[in-house]
């Protein structure tokens, strides 16, 4: 099992930077304490400039579909973050910034266009369950690809943090890392090739949180 980076290791990271997208986002200061705690030397980005150079990118997000996009849109971020992408470069995209790397969103009848990385729609859960929406709380992980280094060292079945109405409904099941359980099944987590997205909060999940934002870190130093 990979040990959590303790800060005593971090000077071994120090020529890693990280690029954390600032556009406002609620969970911007959560997710880069977090990744300062497990080594990360992060570099808040607010321009499409301070992504050069940087191994690794973070977009976090809170909110609403529309809000997320037009605020990168805004800032020149949203094309530097699928330039990024497209570069090979480690990408790790939380919450609404998971859902930005589809098509489009189904949430307020939105009409903005994703990063459309991956093919699929981002869809509300079904009313009638019986269950609260939004899903606020704990939940379990099925982790459908062992392989996938972000869960290294992650058992299947962990409890992680969710906060959220809405989802992505991957038109390729082949990307689906995770899934998770709430009156219906739904990819609580995708990957593919260098892209990684959780619609948990890893900076909200304690320890199996800290130990995927220490692998993305162990990622994007092997990809330096």
């Amino acid at each position: 099992m990979l040990t959590l980076i303790a800060s005593v290791k971090v000077a071994e990271y120090a020529e890693i930077v990280i690029a954390l997208i600032d556009y406002g986002s609620g969970n911007l200061r959560s997710v880069h304490k977090a990744l300062l705690q497990v080594g990360a030397e992060v570099r808040l980005a607010r321009e499409p400039a301070e992504l050069e150079g940087s191994a690794g990118v973070v977009l976090p997000g809170v909110g609403a579909f529309d809000d997320c996009i037009q605020a990168l849109t805004q800032q020149g971020m949203l094309a530097a973050a699928r330039q990024f992408i497209e570069s090979g470069r480690p990408f790790l995209g939380i919450c609404v910034g998971y859902q930005a790397l589809f098509e489009r969103s189904e949430e307020f009848n939105s009409g903005a266009a994703g990063m459309g990385i991956f093919g699929g729609k981002v869809v509300r859960f079904e009313a009638g369950n019986g269950l609260k929406i939004p899903q606020i709380g704990w939940n379990q992980l099925e982790i459908v690809q062992a392989n996938c280094p972000l869960y290294r060292g992650i058992p299947n079945g962990s409890y992680v943090y969710f906060v959220h109405s809405f989802f992505p409904q991957p038109r390729d099941p082949s990307i689906v890392a995770t899934r998770t359980e709430y009156g219906q099944t739904f990819a609580s987590s995708v990957w593919r090739n260098n892209v990684f997205a959780t619609q948990f909060h890893p900076e909200k999940s304690q320890k199996i949180g800290l130990q995927l934002l220490a692998n993305f870190v162990e990622i994007t130093r092997g990809a330096h």
